[in-house]
């Protein structure tokens, strides 16, 4: 990854400034898993907020990235 992965919120804010690819995503979800995790979150919490409709993704799209979310929370 081209990316370290972000310890706490400031950093994840922090990946706006960066060109969007392949790498910047990996490293935004594994930041939000880290910082989940490290804040005492389940994988049940992540899914309610990754599912939740915020009018910048369709359902089909939260359902895909929960999806990736939980393959990557596995991962960890």
């Amino acid at each position: 990854m081209n990316y370290p992965i972000p310890a706490n919120h400031q950093e994840i804010v922090a990946l706006r400034n960066k060109p969007v690819d392949e790498d910047l995503i990996a490293a935004a979800i594994a930041g939000v898993i880290t910082i989940a995790r490290s804040e005492g979150q389940t994988l049940d919490d992540i899914t309610a907020q990754v599912l939740a409709d915020d009018h910048l993704l369709d359902q089909s799209q939260r359902r895909w990235l929960s999806d990736i979310v939980a393959e990557a929370w596995a991962t960890f």
